[in-house]
């Protein structure tokens, strides 16, 4: 039996993650009480296999009942329930941003600044956003995109035990850090094709910008150690139950060296039969982008 806990910040898109999952056949259950948690598991249990994939949204939304949810969980484990835990995050400019265009209070704040009812919870969500087997930070996502997330990571039977999806991230220091980044690396240290006019309207996705970066001997000796170090750390993350391991590379704007290099640790995370994706996330920043956000 599959079991996920569903939590994150107010605004964050735990209803679009809840209806995807149930999309993929889970049986979901919004805004259940801590304390049930253990109680709905073993009715699930006796259920004989009819009901093998469980999601459970469970937020400060519970009120002084969300207090409750790590004895819970620890009962769940004492009962030998396996359980993992999604959760949904964003940049407080977002949520914000959000909230306004939604027209709706923030539970924590119903009378105040919206801000100021994100900074508590973001404040009392802290432990379980440490506890959290998978973190997606929504802030760029459309709801396709993040409907694809979800189904890469809950679609496949049997990953809780034996898999880690890794993604490499490219980014743009500019835009800000990516707040659902396990791992971070600057490389502006590197030579800037930014300031080179025929390379400057061109990506790390293209040869010519590619070719440029990794023409410097201190670019292709990065590379290597930072490989050597992801291929060291991925299996004590394995070991010690993270299921998704986000590796964020940083340039300036997100648009030529970070792309070149998470390319390139990439192939080599893929030619270790590593599960890795890459992800560019800034690299047309710039550019007019479509798709309904979040």
């Amino acid at each position: 039996m599959r079991f996920v806990i569903v939590t994150g910040l107010s605004g964050a898109g735990k209803t679009h993650a809840i209806r995807s999952l149930e999309d993929l056949g889970y049986f979901c259950v919004d805004n259940l009480p801590p304390t049930l948690i253990s109680k709905f598991a073993e009715a699930c249990f006796q259920a004989e296999g009819k009901i093998d994939r469980i999601a459970l949204v469970i937020d400060i939304r519970g009120g002084e009942f969300f207090h409750d949810l790590f004895d819970n969980l620890s009962k769940l484990e004492d009962a030998g329930y396996k359980y993992e835990i999604l959760f949904l995050d964003a940049s407080d400019e977002v949520l914000v941003k959000r909230y306004k265009e939604s027209r709706r209070k923030h539970p924590l704040a119903p009378q105040g600044r919206v801000i100021t009812g994100i900074e508590l919870e973001r404040l009392k969500l802290k432990q379980v956003r440490n506890r959290a087997n998978n973190v997606i930070d929504t802030s760029n996502l459309t709801t396709r995109e993040l409907r694809e997330k979800i189904t890469e990571i809950y679609e496949q039977e049997g990953q809780m035990e034996t898999q880690l999806i890794v993604t490499v991230l490219s980014f743009g220091f500019k835009y800000g850090i990516p707040v659902d980044s396990d791992l971070v690396f600057d490389v502006r240290f590197l030579p800037n094709p930014f300031y080179i006019p025929d390379l400057k309207n061109f990506s790390g996705n293209d040869k010519q910008v590619s070719d440029y970066v990794l023409g410097f001997e201190e670019t292709r000796v990065f590379i290597d150690k930072l490989s050597d170090m992801l291929e060291y750390l991925i299996p004590h993350y394995l070991k010690e139950g993270k299921r998704q391991l986000i590796v964020s590379i940083g340039c300036t704007g997100g648009r030529h060296r970070s792309v070149t290099i998470a390319n390139s640790i990439y192939e080599k995370l893929k030619a270790a039969n590593y599960n890795v994706n890459v992800d560019h996330r800034d690299i047309n920043e710039d550019v007019n982008k479509g798709g309904k956000k979040l």
